[in-house]
């Protein structure tokens, strides 16, 4: 045993302070959320994130859940693109389209209601609460064809390219309206957006030429 601890008394004792876990979280949390905008809960567990913490955060008043398994910052606005995002992130095989898509592309003045999303012809509806959306059902080809993924708040996000886009609205012309379809075609010729041959050989695969025809050769006529 030893008894001169005199030697020992010049060193002072060092105490360590633990880093509270819930403010390592909260750290955690808020940094993640903040550069991504809106993430999903298996996305968050995966970087280590206790589900108690988000809830948490969403009693305080600084997260909020804005559809179930989603969460972003309290107060974020809820844009046109932020719902592409929320429902990218619900229904990852889904591909924006219709109107929808020509908003995203701004080949519309229309303000959708509704978030319009193409699925196969067999699937399953997702089932998403909110934002609210609108089923299309296309078949194989449809669905495969002009498809481009776009990077909304950090999430890939489906949505088929403008001149896929406007044939789409010609074949859904009774649902989107004749009308939504023919300015679409106007403001892509407009704004260089679609070139007549795309329009053309995609609604030759569609099998929908024989309608699209006529309008695509008045536009290309009379905009010059």
């Amino acid at each position: 045993m030893y008894h001169n601890v005199g030697i020992y008394a010049q060193y002072p004792t060092i105490r360590y302070m633990p880093i509270p876990q819930s403010r390592s979280q909260r750290d955690l949390v808020m940094g993640l959320v903040e550069r991504h905008g809106l993430m999903r809960l298996s996305a968050l567990k995966k970087q280590g994130v206790n589900p108690a913490t988000l809830g948490r955060l969403v009693r305080e008043g600084v997260l909020q859940r804005p559809s179930r398994g989603l969460y972003e910052l309290a107060g974020a606005e809820m844009s046109a693109e932020h719902s592409l995002a929320e429902i990218a992130l619900r229904a990852p095989k889904a591909v924006i389209c219709l109107i929808s898509a020509l908003q995203f592309h701004g080949l519309t003045l229309q303000t959708p209601s509704h978030v319009w999303i193409a699925i196969g012809l067999k699937d399953r509806k997702p089932a998403i609460d909110f934002p609210p959306v609108r089923v299309a059902r296309f078949g194989g080809k449809a669905l495969a064809l002009g498809v481009e993924t776009h990077s909304i708040h950090s999430v890939p996000v489906k949505i088929f390219s403008p001149a896929k886009t406007i044939v789409d609205c010609f074949r859904f012309r009774r649902a989107v309206g004749l009308d939504v379809a023919m300015e679409a075609l106007r403001m892509g010729w407009r704004r260089r957006k679609v070139k007549p041959d795309e329009i053309a050989g995609l609604a030759q695969e569609l099998r929908i030429w024989s309608v699209v025809r006529p309008y695509l050769d008045s536009v290309v006529a009379d905009e010059g």
